[in-house]
């Protein structure tokens, strides 16, 4: 979209030049409406920043919410794209303005909540590697928030579903469509240590002899046990918060859109159920979404 570039790109300038904002500022109000343009390239609508309507805007804050991204920081977008379209009305490159009757959205509902990156930095750090369950429970929690995976993704990965010397895993998501995610190397590091250190050693039940996340009865541990060990891990890290293994993935999502990640990408690594495709990577190549979370994630 030649015009999205040019307007974002003049925007920018009046921003620097006119309002005297600082460069992180500008760089800030650049990367909410660029959000916007990509939301438009993704959804495939023919629209340049004269033909975006208040309909669009509302299913753009919803799509965003449906990623992970906090009502507070959709508020915060929406700050952004209300800035562009004040602009354009001033410089009458639009007549009416789509977000005039555009409200924030609400910020007291937040569940789950999603978690600083102190906040996730507090519970892993704060898990007890001396024991086998600690060690375990650690490539747990690192594998689920460097990935983004749902919680029945991470109970159902595979030890033949591991590729760590290219850096990613193979998950098989909902309607049994699979899809690989780059896994993060603080991830692999703890996920080695748990493979060679205490898997490696226990008695395995047969048939659970591909799971990589077990019990101590040797089979595949359970949804159940994931959302105990995580809340479990979050008391003890004096986290107050209301949390599950989704908060995690809320987190990984949130994350990345607020460092600036392309939002396609995010969407392609979440899996989620926009995306119709039944072919792993017909969107985007492993190197791109490699280059995302080495970029974008906290913990990569």
């Amino acid at each position: 979209m030649s015009t999205w570039s040019i307007t974002i790109k003049q925007f920018a300038g009046y921003l620097q030049l006119e309002k005297s904002l600082s460069a992180n500022s500008v760089e800030a109000y650049v990367r909410d409406v660029e959000k916007l343009r990509q939301y438009l390239e993704l959804e495939k609508l023919p629209a340049s920043p004269q033909q975006v309507t208040t309909r669009i805007l509302r299913d753009f804050l919803a799509w965003l919410g449906g990623l992970g991204m906090e009502a507070t920081s959709q508020a915060r977008t929406l700050s952004g794209i209300k800035a562009f379209y004040r602009y354009l009305i001033m410089e009458d490159l639009l007549a009416i303005d789509p977000t005039d009757t555009l409200d924030a959205p609400k910020t007291g509902r937040k569940l789950p909540d999603t978690l600083s990156y102190p906040e996730i930095e507090q519970i892993l750090s704060g898990i007890d590697l001396s024991t086998p369950e600690g060690t375990r429970n650690r490539a747990m929690l690192e594998v689920l928030y460097s990935s983004g995976l749902r919680v029945s993704e991470l109970t159902g990965l595979r030890l033949s579903n591991l590729y760590a010397d290219q850096g990613f895993v193979r998950v098989t998501g909902k309607g049994n469509k699979e899809r690989l995610v780059p896994i993060g190397r603080d991830a692999l590091k703890h996920l080695g240590l748990y493979l060679q250190g205490i898997r490696a050693h226990q008695d395995i039940k047969p048939g659970h002899e591909d799971m990589v996340f077990l019990n101590k009865r040797g089979s595949a541990i359970s949804r159940v046990s994931v959302f105990t060990i995580i809340k479990s891990a979050a008391e003890a890290a004096g986290i107050r918060k209301s949390i599950s293994p989704h908060t995690f993935r809320h987190s990984f999502a949130t994350h990345l859109i607020e460092g600036g990640a392309d939002l396609r990408a995010v969407q392609e690594m979440l899996g989620h159920e926009s995306i119709t495709t039944t072919e792993i990577y017909t969107h985007l190549d492993r190197d791109y979404l490699r280059q995302i979370i080495t970029e974008f994630h906290p913990r990569s």
